[in-house]
């Protein structure tokens, strides 16, 4: 599959503004992952912290909370991943909340039918 990227809407549960951001569509990852700072800089409040296994075995512990996500003018509440700084990932559970589906050879993402 090729590497692409979506930009989306980020913003709090509560209401407010949405920030856009560039996410790398990963449909490995099972949660979309987005820096910590900024989902708390959004006033976007952790829920509770999850274990995962990330691609290289390592296992590691993240902050998950919720968050709304805009996706070519549609908005859905989606669970998100406190992550590291520099990682803004589309994850598989934020695809099947808007019933979206990947286009490997056009790369981008298309509605189910």
């Amino acid at each position: 599959m090729g590497i692409f990227y979506e930009t989306v809407g980020i913003g709090s549960p509560a209401g407010g503004n949405l920030v856009p951001v560039s996410t790398l569509v990963d449909t490995g990852a099972s949660y979309t992952i987005l820096p910590s700072a900024l989902l708390t800089e959004m006033g976007i409040a952790s829920h509770r912290a999850m274990r995962f296994r990330l691609a290289d075995g390592r296992q590691v512990e993240y902050d998950i909370g919720e968050a709304r996500i805009a996706i070519r003018q549609r908005e859905l509440p989606c669970r998100v991943v406190f992550g590291p700084e520099g990682n803004y990932l589309l994850g598989a559970d934020t695809l099947a909340n808007f019933r979206l589906l990947v286009n490997p050879r056009r790369e981008r993402l298309e509605p189910e039918h």
